[in-house]
């Protein structure tokens, strides 16, 4: 149903640390400064596969200044998060993964990059100049970068019984299923079409480098680390160092950007927490730009192989797709591809593996199974309605999911999102029903894609406290990586009491002070945490009824740690996104000249924030569509991107004008009937480019991204 106005939400409304940030005066991760803080720098393989065979480091320990050496050695930590080929579930002793451990230091290195030695100074100059004093002999062994290589008969092996990813149950098989009869799906088929699509390897390029500052007051930790979710990382940084969770202490008030895999420790949290304890005094491990590129971590690239049949009416009657995922030598996360339950076949197999290469690890990047796997399916989706001779705004409105009593959504709006922006955009006159048939060199096109994104509901804590005067205090977990969690949870606690939001304070970003929050991941921290946040107000404003406001030194405090359910329903925002470019078929460039998305995200707590998260993750999906890949020499296996100088992301030339309509809805669930909106920007954005490309050259681009030479040979 539609939203009805409100006197906090749904109001622009500028961020509460917007004076902090812009003056300069918020205090990120590196501004920290502790009296007698060492500087730790981490020194990485120069091979891609290889047993450390000698690692002395006798001449950094020399030279003055350096105060402590790390290697794995001297220090055999669990990197849980890293994570193991087997999942995260190493202390369980049902299960027999002990021989794939990650550590924070592995005698078994398999990727450039990887950490081998660490070393603490007084400063970070001192500790630069010490790596380079540790005589290292390797070992080098066999190494492999392509996925379909990886899986071949004779690969060489990263882990001992072949390179497909152990699941969490340590188990190597493909991530998907079946719905449906496939077999009888495609017999029922007029056509069958098959084609590869391939998505490559790209790093999330946070502007701010990782670090990491550990200190101990006994035996507790306190960590100030830039994490999306103190709540995970403390969790996990306990688990790898034997603690408890009540010993670790996890803060972050600012940070430079999320996009993704932060959400839960890092091995530098380990590094400095480490060295710390062995020496008494705070340590801060840094990484440099080049280090941040090697050492964390990108959004992996897949090999996807589509198989379609449709009905000479247009109606999609199975849909099969077996795909590879890159996952480097570990599983730091699932390696999925998503799409496919955006259409209505009932007859689908899904078949991915998550292979090992000894490429750098990847995870999650801002919406992690998403822009692969929609790019894909609705790069063949449209090829397949243009060989049928459909209209793809037509073929997607026939074959997109719609409710069915066995598919039920708290609320509907995909199809309104697709006729509205097609309307907006003024399809029909933009499009062109023959691609590529334009005269002269540059030649225009219109593509469009359509999407649908879970909006989950799930455990989140709040407390909300009120004191005299007035004053109210919102306690969470939050970090606020971007969207501005902190304005947004002030705003819902201010709805509820219906109080100004002048007079809420907020406390965040510190495990010690706040309760557990799911993490700025996932796209969740509205829909769980706001959620929470409501709850415990909503509490607050019925102790304020019965007893009335505080005096003097007395408060009222509340909390809540609900866990919502839809009941079996599903719940999702919609959306659909549509563009024009021009392809210079004589020298391979592509400009985005128009670019207008509609999204149905619920209802917009905080409009302004919320328009240029969309605008941000399209910019992003652009990026992923025409420019990023982290190239390898595949002779030496060393990657030849690695920082700003050398990757090709988008400039301030190449973003064009986005435009964004908000449907706003409330299906009763959720903050006010909030839902996702952080990641749902970037999910088609490289389908929509994709397919707009093919209009304006005639020539399907299977392979992202799509860059100049590939044009090129695809007109020549």
């Amino acid at each position: 149903m539609a939203v009805d106005p409100m006197k906090t939400l749904g109001q622009d409304t500028p961020r509460v640390d917007a004076y902090e940030r812009v003056t300069g005066r918020a205090t990120y991760n590196r501004d920290i400064k502790l009296p007698g803080m060492l500087y730790a720098r981490v020194l990485r393989s120069t091979v891609p596969h290889a047993m450390v065979r000698r690692i002395d480091t006798s001449k950094a320990e020399a030279l003055p200044g350096v105060r402590a050496v790390m290697t794995h050695e001297t220090h055999k930590i669990p990197y849980g998060s890293g994570s193991i080929s087997g999942g995260r579930q190493y202390s369980d002793p049902h299960k027999d993964i002990t021989t794939r451990l990650r550590y924070t230091f592995n005698e078994h290195v398999r990727y450039v990059g990887e950490p081998v030695a660490a070393v603490a100074a007084v400063n970070r100059h001192i500790a630069e100049e010490a790596l380079q004093l540790i005589e290292i002999e390797y070992d080098e062994l066999p190494f492999v970068m392509d996925v379909e290589e990886a899986v071949a008969a004779g690969a060489p092996e990263i882990w001992e019984g072949g390179n497909i990813a152990h699941d969490s149950e340590n188990r190597q098989q493909p991530i998907g299923g079946q719905t449906g009869d496939l077999q009888a799906g495609f017999s029922e088929a007029d056509q069958i079409f098959e084609e590869r699509f391939t998505t490559a390897f790209i790093q999330d390029a946070q502007l701010e480098p990782r670090s990491s500052l550990a200190h101990w007051e006994g035996d507790k930790l306190i960590l100030h680390t830039p994490t999306q979710g103190v709540s995970n990382c403390r969790h996990d940084t306990a688990r790898d160092l034997g603690l408890e969770d009540h010993q670790v202490q996890v803060v972050c008030k600012y940070m430079g950007g999320g996009f993704g895999d932060k959400n839960g420790n890092y091995y530098f949290d380990l590094i400095a927490a480490a060295f710390a304890r062995d020496l008494g005094v705070p340590v801060m491990v840094e990484l440099s730009r080049k280090d941040d590129w090697l050492g964390t971590h990108g959004r992996w690239h897949t090999v996807q192989d589509y198989r379609v049949g449709v009905k000479d009416d247009g109606t999609v009657t199975a849909i099969e797709v077996n795909g590879k995922s890159g996952m480097g030598p570990y599983l730091r996360r699932s390696g999925n591809v998503s799409g496919m339950d955006v259409y209505a076949c009932e007859n689908t197999s899904k078949a991915i593996l998550p292979v090992h290469t000894n490429r750098m690890v990847s995870g999650n990047f801002r919406a992690p199974a998403y822009p692969q796997g929609y790019f894909a399916i609705s790069s063949m989706m449209d090829d397949v309605a243009y060989k049928m001779g459909v209209d793809p705004v037509q073929f997607a409105l026939k074959n997109m999911v719609r409710p069915t009593e066995t598919k039920q959504f708290t609320n509907y709006a995909l199809d309104q999102c697709i006729a509205m922006g097609a309307e907006q955009f003024d399809w029909q006159r933009r499009w062109n029903p023959n691609p590529g048939s334009a005269e002269g060199p540059i030649k225009r096109g219109a593509g469009m894609s359509f999407m649908m994104f879970n909006a989950r509901l799930g455990a989140s804590s709040a407390i909300v406290r009120a004191a005299s005067g007035g004053r109210y205090t919102v306690y969470v977990g939050v970090t606020d990586i971007g969207p501005g969690a902190k304005t947004t949870m002030s705003m819902l606690a201010a709805e509820t009491l219906d109080v100004p939001l002048s007079s809420v304070d907020i406390v965040w970003g510190d495990s010690d002070r706040c309760p557990y929050s799911v993490g700025e991941s996932g796209s969740r921290c509205t829909t769980m945490t706001g959620f929470a946040v409501v709850e415990a107000a909503r509490d607050l404003k019925r102790q304020i009824d019965e007893r009335g406001l505080p005096t003097g030194d007395d408060v009222l405090i509340a909390s809540a740690t609900p866990a919502p359910s839809t009941n079996g329903k599903l719940r999702e925002g919609f959306g659909a996104h549509f563009a024009e470019v021009e392809v210079d078929t004589q020298l391979g460039d592509v400009r985005v000249t128009k670019y207008l998305t509609v999204h149905e995200s619920g209802r917009i707590l905080n409009p302004l924030p919320a328009l240029d998260q969309i605008r941000g993750a399209v910019i992003q999906g652009i990026g992923q569509a025409l420019k990023e890949d982290v190239l390898y020499d595949t002779n030496t296996g060393h990657p030849l991107m690695t920082g700003y100088y050398f990757a090709r992301h988008l400039t301030h030339l190449d973003v064009p004008e986005i435009e964004n309509t908000f449907i706003e809805t409330d299906d009763g669930y959720g903050p006010y009937g909030a839902k996702t909106v952080g990641e749902s920007g970037i999910i088609i954005a490289p389908a929509t480019i994709a397919n707009a490309v093919y209009n304006a050259i005639g020539v399907r681009m299977k392979d992202l991204p799509i860059t100049r030479d590939k044009i090129l040979e695809a007109v020549a």
